[in-house]
């Protein structure tokens, strides 16, 4: 699915497809985080069960005011002890699939907010 982005500063995930994401139509084919204020790093996980606490950790350490978790082909909620760090510095996580938490990304960065997008990748 093509997606079109209003224009903006910040980075826009693109397009998505079963095992990819474009970032600014950079196709990336493995678990990425992508954040409103240019952050940009592979995340260590190809499905989701190879997810932790210490996935969860990195994220708090970037102080975003939001998370949106794409948790791949379907929606798929993370354990409650996980977020512990992003609860005790109030920054809020919403769990959506992959192609969703795309789409809401783009929506949430355009209006100027500090998101990140912790994308999981699976391969088709």
């Amino acid at each position: 699915m093509k997606l079109q982005p209003d224009k903006s500063d910040v980075q826009t995930l693109t397009a998505h497809g079963p095992g990819w994401v474009a970032i600014n139509n950079e196709r990336v084919e493995s678990s990425v985080v992508v954040g409103s204020r240019g952050e940009r790093f592979e995340w260590d996980a190809s499905d989701f069960g190879q997810l932790g606490a210490e996935h969860f950790a990195q994220l708090a350490s970037l102080g975003a005011e939001l998370i949106i978790f794409g948790s791949g082909k379907r929606i798929r909620f993370p354990q409650p002890a996980w977020l512990q760090p992003l609860m005790a510095q109030r920054t809020g996580v919403e769990t959506m699939d992959t192609a969703a938490a795309c789409r809401t990304y783009n929506i949430l960065a355009s209006e100027g907010r500090h998101v990140l997008a912790a994308l999981l990748i699976e391969k088709p």
